[in-house]
């Protein structure tokens, strides 16, 4: 009986030992789970920031080199502006037809908003200090196109119209020097050309255009 009870109590013993062993084997596998979980949590926060901190450098690289490019931007369109003779050869601060500076020469040239009765009323000015006395200057003012929204890369959008001139024949085949000089590109589509005894009467469709502005679009960039 001695004997059995004293197994009994060895039994116990044991079973208490491996209930411990299994207890901290157990506690143990939580432990390096958590750790291994935490491990790859950190590694993978640290790969993010990595790539976060090398799009940032990037970027400022990219911004450094920005600021250096407007300096010389400025400098550039200080000494267009202020030359004293335009790119068509007039007078910068002068107010002749063919005087301006030069970026109001190219603003309208290629004018960003679309203003059809300030272009027939410009192609009038350019004929009658021409000396030509327009019988028609018409087309089709399309409301349209004033809607036409900026994009980040603008193509020039045609406006299409008519006008006709009656004159000497000397005087009519001027014409199209005159329409060389005009600020605003103009592309004759059709001439149409009639005499009336002395006098002849040329008509024409042509096109001039005007060009949206330009969207500088900036979008955030989101690093995964």
């Amino acid at each position: 009986m001695a004997t059995k009870a004293k197994k009994s109590a060895k039994q116990i013993q044991v079973d208490k030992t491996n209930t411990t062993i299994v207890l901290i084997v157990s506690i143990a596998a939580v432990i390096t789970a958590f750790s291994l979980v935490s491990v790859k949590a950190l590694l993978s926060q640290h790969g993010y920031q990595n790539r976060v901190i090398t799009a940032e450098q990037k970027s400022l690289k990219v911004a450094k080199a920005d600021l250096v490019a407007v300096d010389g931007l400025n400098n550039s369109y200080n000494a267009f502006k202020d030359s004293p003779t335009n790119i068509i050869g007039g007078i910068s601060k002068g107010s002749g037809p063919q005087d301006g500076s030069n970026p109001k020469i190219i603003l309208d040239a290629l004018p960003s908003q679309y203003d059809f009765p300030a272009m027939i009323t410009g192609l009038a000015n350019l004929l009658s200090t021409h000396g030509f006395k327009a019988d028609s200057v018409s087309g089709i003012d399309d409301a349209a196109q004033a809607d036409a929204a900026t994009s980040t890369s603008p193509q020039p959008v045609d406006i299409p119209f008519q006008f006709s001139v009656t004159g000497s024949y000397n005087s009519v085949k001027d014409l199209s020097s005159v329409l060389e000089r005009s600020v605003r590109p103009i592309s004759v589509q059709t001439m149409q050309l009639t005499s009336n005894g002395s006098n002849v009467n040329l008509s024409i469709t042509a096109k001039t255009y005007f060009q949206p502005g330009k969207n500088l679009s900036i979008t955030p960039k989101v690093i995964k």
